[in-house]
């Protein structure tokens, strides 16, 4: 409805006066902004647990964290997301096994009470308080950026795995994860959450390393060149022993990539050094 970018956290009454002006009076969204939600302000880490469920089982997938504010230090407007990675430290199994049982699969009991087989992609954006894991959004999705560190890091073919789903089988196979750290940095367009120039050719593509994945998102073809077409343009994604090695990698081929006012945020991961 608002392009992920719908949400304002606000830090005291004047902000939110604000967000609700900006909202329904200036109609920033447009007619998503007929209606709006209130939640209460919530502290903690924020983590995003997708899942794979054929309406009898639930199959957590890896965790990711994103980072959803324009610039580095988390500064700016938020935006659908500028790089995620996986796995975060803080995440533990025993969080894990908390998160299925006291929100997933109350979710798929919930359905079913409803009615509904539900098959697909769960979506999780949770936050990890004092009080334990809460839900801020939920979704029958997957999720971008996360799903560009998700897929890296399956060591099954995923279609494997959807079939098991359609044939309501995810109980009888095992799905394998790559223990590796995964990133992915987004490339901008300058100006990206707000205004933004497209047609900028983008240049450098093909020398990026053989263990480099760039998937493409507001990008189109014309005329044998690659140009830009949407805010959001580039992921590049790799696989590395431990943060400090896949971040290196992917900064270093960011650097062979160019096209005009390229933005990017430098600090994608940085939080795991601590």
């Amino acid at each position: 409805l608002a392009a992920g970018k719908g949400v304002i956290v606000c830090q005291n009454k004047e902000e939110a006066l604000s967000a609700l002006d900006k909202i329904m009076k200036d109609r920033a969204f447009g007619e998503a902004g007929d209606e709006i939600v209130i939640e209460e302000f919530l502290e903690g880490r924020e983590v995003s647990v997708l899942a794979f469920c054929d309406g009898k089982t639930i199959r957590l997938m890896v965790p990711v964290c994103d980072h959803k504010r324009v610039f580095d230090n988390d500064e700016g407007p938020n935006t659908g997301g500028m790089g995620a990675y996986s796995p975060p430290k803080f995440y533990t199994k025993e969080l894990g096994k908390q998160i299925l049982n006291k929100i997933f699969l109350p979710t798929l009991t919930a359905l079913k009470k409803e009615g509904i087989k539900y098959k697909g992609v769960l979506y999780g954006g949770l936050i990890i308080t004092k009080e334990g894991p809460k839900v801020l959004e939920f979704n029958c999705r997957f999720g971008d950026p996360e799903t560009q560190v998700i897929l890296p890091k399956l060591k099954n073919d995923l279609v494997e795995i959807l079939e098991a789903v359609v044939d309501e089988e995810l109980d009888e196979i095992d799905i394998n994860w790559d223990p590796q750290f995964c990133i992915t940095v987004v490339l901008a367009s300058g100006g990206y959450p707000g205004k933004y120039e497209t047609g900028e050719e983008i240049k450098g593509l093909d020398e990026v390393d053989s263990d480099i994945v760039v998937f493409h998102a507001g990008t189109k073809s014309e005329s044998d060149e690659i140009l830009t077409s949407g805010g959001r343009v580039l992921n590049v994604t790799t696989l590395g022993k431990d943060v400090q090695s896949a971040r290196k990698k992917v900064y270093e081929n960011i650097k062979k990539i160019k096209f005009k006012n390229m933005h990017y945020r430098k600090d994608i991961g940085n939080k795991e050094n601590f």
